[in-house]
């Protein structure tokens, strides 16, 4: 019984002492940075975006036109 202990004793010893480097390493500076988005960011974020989808949507629809009924033609 005192062996498994001291096993879930290590086990939370290695765990907490990540924990506190977490902040510390190569993503600190990006944790320290980040922020949440203010109303105005998030809409803008939400437009670009919706734009870019209905953009790819159009050239998909397009090509998919193109390739329907351009080789009637031919």
């Amino acid at each position: 019984m005192a062996d498994e202990e001291s096993v879930k004793h290590g086990f939370q010893e290695e765990f907490e002492s990540k924990a506190r480097g977490f902040g510390k390493g190569k993503y600190g500076k990006i944790l320290k940075t980040a922020h949440t988005p203010s109303p105005e960011e998030h809409r803008k974020t939400m437009y670009i975006t919706g734009l870019g989808i209905i953009i790819i949507g159009a050239i998909g629809f397009a090509i998919w036109w193109l390739m329907t009924y351009l080789p009637t033609y031919f």
